[in-house]
């Protein structure tokens, strides 16, 4: 796998990531358990998208500088940006599920946050080891881009269908497999995961929201893997848009979770993104779509699902602030 990033800028990359988990474990640790509200969920959502776009224009320049060809620099961080705006909507669908299973479990909402950065550290060690495999096979095998184009396609359509349909957490295989493995407590013991009950050791049920979680993460990493390699090959930019989508997750999930509501008609737009995604991979030797038309359409269909969302919403009550 060759990529266009030098050395110096991997390192950076990885040294921003360590501090950005820093800042999420240590330093957001000392808060404890609390309810986060709109306007902090708001503000942190600002400031990693800001970030993003940071570490975006530092790679623009990094590739500027090195090759000296400005046109080779524009072109791979638009493939940057829309593989970051893709994966980033991907996240929604994700989130959506996280609410489901919080709503199920009754999780309290100053222990969310908790599950919320466990689970980002498990969906940043998936995606990196699916990419570094998934960029050996394209490397080894180029036909593997129709499998990964044909994934999207039927994805797409199955997440069409299942838009707007409750799913029955009650008959999920993992959920019920868990439950004959481990005894569970009644109630949560704080943030912990284990706890004694008469003398036992058993889980809590904020164990088993986290294994949903991890398992969640690996569900959609199947899904939003191939959907970046549609857009470039480059194990970087694949990388670099995953995790900086990822590290804003635990912000818009709880930005999310009060509008919710508002975006009903959202897992629809995905979808079509989807679809749209398996649809420029098939077309690869055919006819390659310009990364610019790629994002304007990606754009569109966001911008068009999330102003029916807003237009079609049920009056609801005011969220706190």
């Amino acid at each position: 796998m060759q990529t266009i990033a030098p050395l110096w800028l991997w390192i950076v990359f990885v040294v921003f990531v360590l501090a950005a988990l820093f800042v999420d474990f240590v330093v957001l640790r000392k808060q404890g358990a609390h309810e986060v509200g709109v306007k902090e969920a708001l503000n942190w959502s600002l400031i990693w998208i800001a970030l993003s776009f940071l570490f975006n224009g530092l790679f623009w320049w990094a590739i500027k500088d090195s090759t000296g060809d400005a046109d080779l620099a524009a072109t791979k961080s638009l493939e940057f940006l829309t593989g970051y705006l893709i994966e980033k909507s991907l996240a929604v669908d994700n989130i959506f599920v996280f609410l489901m299973i919080f709503t199920y479990f009754s999780v309290p909402p100053a222990y969310q946050k908790r599950v919320l950065m466990i689970g980002i550290i498990g969906a940043i060690v998936l995606r990196t080891i699916m990419i570094l495999v998934g960029g050996w096979l394209l490397a080894q095998f180029h036909w593997v881009l129709y499998v990964f184009g044909a994934f999207l396609i039927l994805t797409g359509v199955k997440m069409w269908w299942a838009a707007g349909q409750e799913p029955d957490l009650n008959n999920n295989p993992a959920l019920k497999l868990l439950r004959r493995m481990l005894p569970v407590s009644p109630s949560y013991d704080g943030e912990k995961f284990f706890t004694l009950q008469n003398g036992r050791r058993i889980a809590t049920p904020l164990f088993m929201v986290i294994c949903l979680v991890g398992l969640t993460d690996v569900i959609f990493a199947v899904d939003s893997i191939p959907a970046i390699f549609a857009i470039t090959n480059d194990p970087f930019i694949v990388l670099t848009s995953n995790v900086f989508a990822i590290l804003g997750l635990r912000a818009m999930f709880f930005l999310l979770q009060a509008v919710a509501a508002k975006f009903h008609l959202l897992n629809y737009g995905l979808a079509v993104i989807l679809v749209f995604i398996g649809t420029k991979m098939m077309l690869i030797d055919i006819y390659k779509i310009p990364v610019a038309l790629a994002l304007g359409v990606v754009v569109a269909i966001l911008a068009v699902t999330m102003l029916l969302s807003v237009k079609t919403a049920k009056p609801e009550a005011p969220v706190r602030t």
